[in-house]
């Protein structure tokens, strides 16, 4: 039995052999090694004197060590125990917060220091862009100079100064230079990963104006400027400030400089400027991309003139609102003050003549809308990119000399001014396989005709639009007459052209997918026209295409779906800004208005066999030869190849038979389709071969932006022929075109068409084949019918039973009889039609008892086989009685942008 030691104390302490200098030497080493080892290491003491005091995590007190010598920074902390030992002391918190106060103020203090203060005339020095044709050859060389002149505080008008106080920085003449809630948010919105941009100052605008060299978003660049604001403002008086300001500002169009802006936008010298001048010059500081009236689509999809317009207006009237509500403007002044002060359109530099600027414009916006950097059209004005693009020189001349040389042979402005002034042509080539934009015809010339036509010019595009309605017949299928309207798969008919089968009468009343009669807003029903009002009897829709019957696709697209024939368009490669929003009969024969880009590259979709890709311009950038920009192929399939290969088919129809015979080339498979619109007032044809999609556009449009009521002229008369199709000058300069970029090419085919999943369908009243003899037809019956009129065959497998005995003097109609007028006295037409025709009244002659007199068609005459009209309408769209009788109705799409 062991004799537990007793515990260590001072009056029972007992020194180990050496005396109590060996003792304290013991204890010392105890103590390092407790330091080393950790608290909570031992136990208890129980090795006497001789383990020592940290031996154990005990001193002689019993309670335990820190470390074996105090430091100068106390922490863990000497003396403490437990948690404790963790807890900063308020000397340690002190010091800390002293230190790193005092480095941030000697960080502060050496950063002003070193920081200079920007001078104006020092920024902005900018370089070159080069531009490069697809062979690598140069094309165009922009920029070099800046546009710019600096001018002083005292010729620049007060109402300009003011005008930025009111809407950029109204605290200017008593803030710091500096917006402490902007850099928060900037500070913030970079800990999120965004952007750093935020709510600036005048003064800080300044400096960003004048550090051109770097831009990006980061904030060690934040801090820099942050103390150059400081610094400026501490330097500079703020007139000083604001002249600095006002003549760094970039103002659009190249312009640096409320100078260089005067004389861009309104001819004239800055001190020059009106008080409403001032007010838009400073809506662009905003963004001048938006804010310019004549629109910039070539660098913003949503930049139209109209929405800019809009944009500028609204932000004009803003400011001189504010210049009211802050004193700096007289309200009288102000009521005086009504018109908004249109400036001059854009201008093009010599070097930029012919088609070259409008090459440069597409390629800008090509590149500012896609790169994932984030390069504005402001830092494409700084210059110092080399853009190569897709444009092959070759071909864009063959397209202009294709142009020129119809509209020197055939457009007279000076002989037939009524006729054939401010006539316009434009056009695009696009890749079917890759998406490039090959060729374009913007105008006669970027330095005169500033509008880029090859993009969104507001033309609608008539019957070039049918291809994609018969895309979603194919796809989507028509609907079910007795279901509801939001039908799946399973309850829709997929169509085949060759045996869909509708009707194809001239006026013939449309009706929704389940036979009720279609309605406008105002109850008047649509009798949609043949172009010239050409009748077809029965007619399925391959030759419906090839004769470009209207009254057939206009009930197709009711069928199937406006909503699916928009998203068919959409797939190919329509911008949906650029189609009409209604869901109107007329939407399903090209009352829209995409682009000549955005045609070429939705009927590539189907020369690529149902797979879609993006029209683009810009292969690659460099920036001090460095790559910060490729192009990087997206493709997405979007149509079967059985759909895009039927499709290709019909069209190959057309030119081979039917209205685009003018535009084939002989020796080259090619597909195509005419378009002619209401009014004569726009006319396309657009094809492709198994490489190339091309669109060609013709219109009138008054090109002087002065002219607040301009507007799409008819085409009537133009050119000496009565009336403009989509197979005469389009389809001329399609041919002449394609002819140049073919010759010397071997012939590609297009793939063979594939069998669809498709049943026979009957629609717009079309008559359904006779029971054979081995089927029982059905008893007559006295009793009216009264079901929906079918769109498809399985609905459409009964004869129509015999109505009851009409009254005398009125005709009594089945749902069924499409064709019967039950307002019509003993089924006779003549005199005057109440359906709408373009003067109102009929003079073609009675029709009685399904007779023709004096050359009126009615509804069993067939067409002729070899007709060449391109099913544009002419009517005017007069309702007359309820009744509406129009080509392509009033809806108007919202066109726009990129390649719109």
């Amino acid at each position: 039995m062991s004799v537990q030691d007793p515990p260590p104390s001072r009056t029972a302490r007992v020194a180990p052999p050496g005396g109590r200098a060996e003792a304290r030497r013991a204890a010392q080493r105890g103590g390092r090694r407790r330091g080393a080892e950790g608290a909570g290491h031992g136990g208890h003491g129980g090795g006497g004197a001789r383990r020592g005091a940290g031996a154990g995590g005990h001193d002689g007190r019993g309670r335990g060590g820190g470390p074996g010598k105090k430091r100068l920074i106390d922490y863990p902390r000497y003396d403490k125990y437990g948690w404790r030992r963790w807890l900063p002391s308020w000397k340690l918190v002190t010091g800390l917060f002293v230190f790193f106060v005092g480095s941030g103020v000697g960080a502060a203090a050496f950063a002003y220091a070193t920081v200079v203060v920007p001078k104006p005339e020092e920024a902005a020095t900018a370089q070159n862009n080069v531009y490069y044709w697809s062979d690598g050859s140069q094309m165009a060389a922009t920029g070099g100079e800046v546009n710019r002149q600096i001018i002083g505080i005292d010729s620049i008008p007060k109402d300009m100064q003011n005008a930025v106080i009111s809407a950029e920085d109204k605290t200017f003449y008593e803030n710091s230079g500096v917006d402490p809630m902007g850099i928060a948010r900037a500070f913030w919105n970079m800990a999120k990963g965004g952007n750093t941009q935020g709510g600036s100052t005048v003064t800080q605008q300044y400096v960003k104006n004048n550090r051109l060299n770097d831009q990006s978003q980061t904030l060690e660049r934040k801090f820099k400027e942050l103390f150059i604001s400081i610094k400026v403002n501490n330097e500079m008086d703020k007139p000083q400030i604001m002249a600095g300001y006002l003549n760094t500002a970039y103002y659009g169009r190249g312009a640096y400089g409320i100078q260089a802006a005067a004389r861009t936008y309104y001819g004239k010298d800055a001190k020059e400027l009106t008080t409403s001048e001032c007010a838009f010059l400073t809506s662009l500081l905003k963004g001048s991309t938006l804010y310019d009236p004549h629109g910039a689509t070539e660098l913003n999809p949503i930049a139209t003139g109209p929405e800019n317009r809009k944009r500028a207006t609204k932000r004009w009237n803003w400011i001189l609102d504010e210049m009211v509500a802050d004193g700096h403007l007289d309200a009288a002044k102000r009521a005086k003050i009504k018109d908004f002060p249109m400036p001059d359109p854009p201008k093009k530099k010599a070097e930029l003549s012919g088609q070259i600027g409008y090459l440069v414009d597409l390629a800008k916006a090509n590149f500012v809308n896609t790169n994932e950097q984030g390069y504005t059209a402001k830092d494409l004005a700084d210059g110092g990119f080399e853009i190569h693009t897709t444009f092959e020189k070759e071909k864009v001349k063959a397209m202009e000399e294709s142009v020129k040389a119809v509209y020197d042979k055939h457009i007279k402005p000076e002989e037939r001014p009524k006729t054939d002034t401010h006539v316009q042509f434009g056009g695009a080539t696009v890749e079917a396989e890759t998406g490039a934009i090959v060729a374009i015809y913007g105008g006669t010339d970027a330095t005169k005709h500033f509008t880029n036509n090859s993009d969104t010019t507001g033309a609608q595009v008539g019957s070039t639009f049918k291809p994609f309605v018969l895309a979603a017949a194919m796809r989507d299928g028509v609907r079910d007459p007795n279901l509801g309207v939001q039908q799946g798969p399973e309850s829709r008919t997929r169509i085949d052209p060759d045996t869909a089968i509708y009707n194809g009468k001239n006026k013939l009343k449309i009706r929704n997918y389940d036979g009720s009669i279609w309605h406008d807003e105002n109850g008047g029903e649509w009798h949609q026209v043949n172009d010239d009002d050409q009748s077809y009897d029965d007619i399925n829709l391959r030759e419906a295409m090839i004769h470009s019957a209207n009254s057939p696709f206009v009930q197709l697209g009711m069928d199937v779906g406006i909503p699916q024939v928009r998203k068919a368009a959409i797939d190919a490669g329509l911008l949906e800004s650029s189609l009409s929003p209604g869901n109107v009969p007329s939407f399903s024969i090209g009352i829209s208005e995409p682009s000549a880009i955005r045609m070429a590259s939705a009927y590539g979709t189907f020369a690529a066999n149902g797979v879609q890709r993006d029209p683009y311009s810009v292969e690659k950038v460099l920036k001090q030869g460095k790559e910060i920009f490729k192009h990087e192929d997206k493709s997405k399939p979007v149509f079967t190849s059985a759909i895009a290969s039927n499709i290709t088919d019909v069209l190959v129809d057309v030119m081979e038979k039917g209205t685009g015979t003018n535009a084939k080339v002989p020796g080259h498979p090619m597909g195509g389709k005419t378009g002619t619109t209401d009014f004569n007032k726009s006319a396309w044809f657009v094809g492709y071969t198994p490489k190339y999609a091309t669109a060609i556009d013709m219109y009138r449009f008054d090109d002087d932006a002065s002219n607040k009521n301009r507007e799409f002229l008819s085409m009537f008369g133009t050119g000496g022929e009565p009336k403009v199709h989509g197979s005469g000058f389009p389809s001329t300069v399609w041919n002449s075109y394609m002819s140049k970029i073919l010759k010397g090419q071997s012939a590609e085919k297009f793939p063979a068409p594939e069998d669809l999943d498709a049943e026979p369908v009957y629609g717009g009243g079309a008559k359904t084949p006779k029971p054979s003899p081995t089927e029982e037809a059905p008893e007559p019956s006295d009793t009216p019918d009264t079901s929906p009129s079918p769109s498809i065959s399985e609905e459409s497998k009964q004869p129509p039973r015999p109505s009851k005995e009409p009254k005398p003097g009125k005709s009594s109609c089945s749902l069924l009889d499409w064709d019967c007028d039950p307002d019509a006295t003993g089924g006779t037409t003549g005199g005057t039609d109440t359906g709408g025709t373009t003067g109102g009244t009929d003079t073609g002659g009675t029709t009685t008892g399904g007779t023709t007199d004096g050359g009126t068609t009615d509804g069993s005459t067939t067409g002729t086989g070899g007709t060449t009209t391109d099913g544009g309408t002419t009517t005017d769209g007069t309702t007359t009685d309820g009744t509406t009788t129009n080509g392509n109705g009033n809806g108007n799409g919202n066109g726009g942008g990129w390649f719109g």
